[in-house]
């Protein structure tokens, strides 16, 4: 029996002991209920479900296996997936293209997502972020035998391959570079490998993920930025509660060596800090 038929004092102890002949269930969100307090509290689409918002086209970190085919996977698929363990929660993945993530996340439908999304001043005046679990300076990525180049006041004279509506394209021509333009990443690497360019500026996951699936690659790291950039779930300004249990998790799961593990699976080092 629900407390709603209580209406008044003098019925208590009757209805208590209706209560243990029925066997009825102990009322929502209590101990017996399957779903903590601190749980109910997160203001979830689905109730014990973390819902996430995710794209599974971004190759490593949300994609298909098998060229599409497969389970959805990658490094921040994983990662979340290990919080939502911690947080005794279901996962629940809604694939959603880049430029309809944000609006997907404002109409409710998804709690979080998961997707690489870099903190910066502009979001977080929009955004709630959880603790930074990826950190990536840019480089100068040169062939391993070239070592002209050691810094970003080397690049003064060179050639560097980069996308031209690009940050990198900004810090390139900063740099004193000459810049030849291109469509993205892998046009960038195969002019570098032909000797055609000097040098190409990128982020270092970008760099690291190529080195992972292509190695031999011929190609080093020459030089980092000192800035680098945090990418971290986002959320609605209202999910506090969920964004500090997330935080916790994250904690936990970088003091045992799981963000550092998941790192190094599609990475080859810890790029979680």
């Amino acid at each position: 029996m629900s407390r709603r038929f209580i209406a008044v004092t003098a019925l208590v102890v009757a209805a208590a002991a209706l209560t243990a002949c029925s066997g009825t269930s102990a009322p929502e969100n209590s101990a017996g209920s399957g779903e903590s307090s601190e749980v109910s509290d997160f203001g979830l689409v689905k109730d014990g479900t973390l819902t996430v918002g995710t794209e599974g086209t971004y190759r490593p970190f949300s994609f298909h296996a098998d060229n599409g085919a497969g389970e959805l996977t990658g490094y921040d698929v994983e990662i979340i997936e290990a919080v939502a363990d911690k947080l005794g929660l279901e996962v629940q993945f809604e694939e959603t293209q880049w430029d309809a993530i944000f609006a997907g996340l404002d109409a409710g439908r998804f709690d979080v997502i998961a997707n690489q999304v870099t903190i910066n001043d502009e979001r977080e005046e929009k955004y709630l972020f959880s603790d930074a679990y990826t950190v990536s300076p840019g480089v100068i990525v040169v062939a391993e035998d070239d070592d002209s180049i050691s810094s970003f006041a080397d690049l003064d004279g060179k050639t560097t391959a980069q996308s031209l509506t690009s940050n990198w394209n900004d810090l390139a021509t900063e740099s004193g570079a000459k810049v030849e333009g291109v469509e993205g990443w892998a046009q960038a690497v195969e002019l570098l490998r032909q000797g055609r360019v000097d040098a190409t500026i990128n982020d270092k996951l970008t760099f690291l993920d190529y080195e992972t699936t292509n190695s031999p690659t011929g190609l080093k790291i020459a030089a980092e930025t000192d800035d680098a950039g945090e990418q971290a779930f986002a959320f609605t300004t209202d999910k506090e509660s969920l964004v500090e249990a997330v935080d916790a998790a994250l904690e936990e799961l970088r003091a045992d060596g799981t963000l550092a593990e998941i790192s190094e699976k599609y990475f080859g080092e810890d790029v979680s800090q």
